[in-house]
């Protein structure tokens, strides 16, 4: 999920057997209309089967948020994504297989951490998978790794991999979902006889219907690699290819279309849930017109996180505050379903109605696989400058009567204007359907009925209010507590092990590095509102083992990890304390510096025992306290707002209690 490949621009290669049709796919100045483009469907008419359209729960808790809401608008939520003929109408729903790792936006918790341990309730993953079920039996499952634990003995392309895979389809098999999809190693490369292995193993242990992908990466090397490797391609079902499009063009390869096999855009999209429904209408039609790819799946289903976390804003929706319900849709999740209310998978599209409009824009037809099919033609026009004129025929043998039509004017603002239903065409003397089209709107000319815009509306937005206080005891074991998202690492309920406190606590368990997918330092966790302003955020601590344990506060966002110092860091104030009692009250500058605003030592915390540590936050003036003392007062300004966290220097074990934040 390196969000950064997205802006390549790959140009149509120049083997592809599609080569002049792509020449024309360019965006086109429109020109004085003489004649409507002319759209034949024919049912007799080739292309390959549509897979869906899809979304994805992972790339590190981009949904851990929505977990928290209360149930009503949880519910409404999951509607809006997964029902059918509601919202989005998700087809495939793609989740990460947790490693306790970062993988973007944070870490999901992982099914074995050490060797011979197995525990299928850990994470939120299944319930998400099971509520998608729940909402449409024929939604498609599909797993995928980003990191993986470090015990692993051989690292990621090993055999421990492989059973641990096997052991997450186990998993989801105690939850009665069935796995259809599973991939490699998110952007990390491919080993092709590690999938000739898997594909085995699979086999062997009864799971031989999981269709595999290859290879989740960016470009088209892939296919030639399975071209050129029979017992590679006799592993691999489903080509599967990250960002394959820029903003107006979608690439391909000859070999990748010569392979015969499904071609998915298994990673794509990551546009804004307010203003990406250009882009994404744009993508979704070039993804088949210029690649013949089948199936397009969106980074991420939705915005589930905070806002202090990277890649604010991109899904289908937003649901990131769950103290008050609040939520919000846009365009974006309805340009989805221009596609995905109007088509099913199993559906085929027709190449002959399916290519470039000659003033700019794109269009596919897709037919039902009915005696008499049902056919749906969806048309974008992000790249028109100005209305045109089509005509949709429709051949012998197909469904007759009125064509219904949807539209979404994409860069619009007003609800009114998304996913809105016009007047029915009625077909001329001749049998064919007329339409003049707006330039930058996504159009459905459909023989279907229904269609469906939902109807739940979101409680108003408001900030988590204090005080915030957490004892822990509410949970069950192993449970992560409300509002609490892990960065690295794992954050859990456990029983308090030593010392003074009785009941619950909260317990950062990883200990070993895991296989990372990028650049976190050390286990972190964030909570709270990221518009608190003047607090005091405090929480006891005891190391297990020797160590610093850090309290954080006003943290408004995190560093680039592809910028110096290439790590990722939180931007706000952090207080760090060492089992030696030395401590450091410290600030990541929004350069990406660290600046140490006051050091000093206080008596050794050691191990074992419980200490309270503090930060107080009023104007620019920062406080932090150890143990009731106040060890430094300082003046600094460079943030007045932020949320708080938790977090440890290394892999070591740690407790925290009696966490709270109040108002000052």
């Amino acid at each position: 999920m390196r969000r950064w490949k997205r802006s390549v621009r790959r140009g149509p290669l120049a083997a592809l057997a599609l080569a002049a049709t792509l020449v024309t796919g360019l965006a086109v100045p429109a020109t004085a209309q003489t004649e409507p483009q002319k759209i034949t469907v024919d049912p007799d008419g080739t292309g390959r089967v549509y897979e869906g359209v899809g979304a994805i729960s992972g790339g590190g808790g981009t949904s851990r948020l929505i977990v928290d809401y209360p149930e009503r608008q949880r519910r409404q939520i999951l509607d809006y994504l997964f029902k059918p003929g509601y919202g989005a109408s998700l087809d495939i729903l793609k989740v990460e297989i947790g490693s306790d790792t970062d993988s973007s936006n944070g870490a999901e918790p992982s099914h074995a951490r050490v060797p011979g341990e197995v525990n299928c309730d850990r994470g939120y993953e299944w319930w998400l998978m099971s509520e998608a079920k729940k909402r449409n039996p024929a939604i498609k499952l599909y797993g995928l790794e980003w990191g993986a634990p470090g015990w692993f003995h051989g690292g990621f392309w090993s055999q421990d991999n492989i059973a641990y895979l096997t052991d997450w389809l186990g998993c989801a098999r105690r939850h009665h979902l069935s796995i259809d999809y599973l991939g490699g190693w998110n952007e990390k490369g491919w080993d092709k006889q590690w999938y000739v292995d898997l594909r085995a193993a699979l086999n062997r242990a009864g799971y031989g219907h999981v269709k595999l992908v290859a290879a989740d990466n960016a470009g088209w090397q892939v296919a030639t690699d399975l071209k050129n490797d029979p017992a590679f391609d006799a592993a691999v079902d489903v080509v599967g290819i990250h960002y394959p499009c820029s903003a107006v063009h979608c690439s391909s390869s000859a070999d990748a279309i010569g392979l015969g096999k499904p071609i998915f855009a298994s990673e794509s999209g990551w546009n804004d849930y307010l203003t990406g429904a250009p882009r994404l209408a744009a993508e979704i039609n070039h993804e088949y017109v210029d690649g013949r790819m089948t199936a397009f799946i969106n980074w991420p289903a939705a915005y589930g996180w905070y806002p202090t976390v990277q890649y604010a804003g991109s899904g289908f929706l937003r649901a990131n505050e769950p103290w008050t319900g609040h939520y919000e849709l846009g365009p974006t999740l309805w340009t989805v379903a221009q596609t995905s209310q109007f088509a099913r998978p199993g559906w085929r599209y027709l190449d002959s109605a399916s290519g470039y409009l000659d003033g700019g824009g794109t269009y596919v037809t897709l037919r039902s696989p009915a005696a008499r099919p049902d056919h749906t033609t969806v048309v974008e026009t992000t790249a028109a400058t100005g209305p045109q004129t089509i005509t949709v025929s429709p051949a012998r043998g197909l469904s007759r009567g009125r064509l219904h039509v949807w539209s979404t004017e994409l860069s619009s603002a007003d609800p009114a204007t998304w996913f809105a239903r016009g007047d029915d065409l009625r077909a001329d003397a001749d049998g064919s359907y007329r339409i003049t089209l707006e330039p930058g709107r996504v159009y459905t000319l459909t023989t279907l009925g229904g269609g469906g815009k939902g109807s739940a509306v979101s409680p108003a937005a408001a900030n988590l209010p204090l005080p915030f206080t957490e004892s822990f005891d509410g949970y069950r074991r192993g449970a992560t507590p409300r509002y609490f998202s892990d960065m690295e690492g794992a954050f859990e309920v456990a029983k308090c092990a030593h010392g003074s406190h009785r009941g619950k606590c909260l317990r950062q368990v990883i200990t070993t590095q895991p296989n990372k997918w990028t650049k976190v330092p050390a286990p972190l966790t964030l909570v709270g509102d990221a518009a608190w302003t003047d607090y005091e955020t405090g929480t006891d601590v005891q190391l297990e083992q020797a160590g610093s344990a850090e309290l954080l506060g006003r943290i408004v966002g995190q560093l680039d990890p592809r910028k110096k110092p290439n790590l990722v860091l939180w931007k706000g104030y952090h207080l760090k304390v060492a089992d030696t009692g030395a401590w450091s009250l410290y600030v990541v500058q929004n350069d990406g510096t660290t600046r140490t605003l006051a050091t000093g030592t206080v008596d050794a915390l050691g191990t074992g025992r419980w200490h309270h540590l503090a930060l107080r936050f009023e104007g620019t003036a920062v406080s932090a306290f150890v143990d009731g003392r106040q060890v430094a007062a300082v003046t600094d300004a460079t943030f007045d707002h932020g949320q708080s966290g938790l977090a440890l220097d290394s892999y070591v074990p740690a407790q925290f209690d009696r966490f709270a934040v109040t108002a000052r």
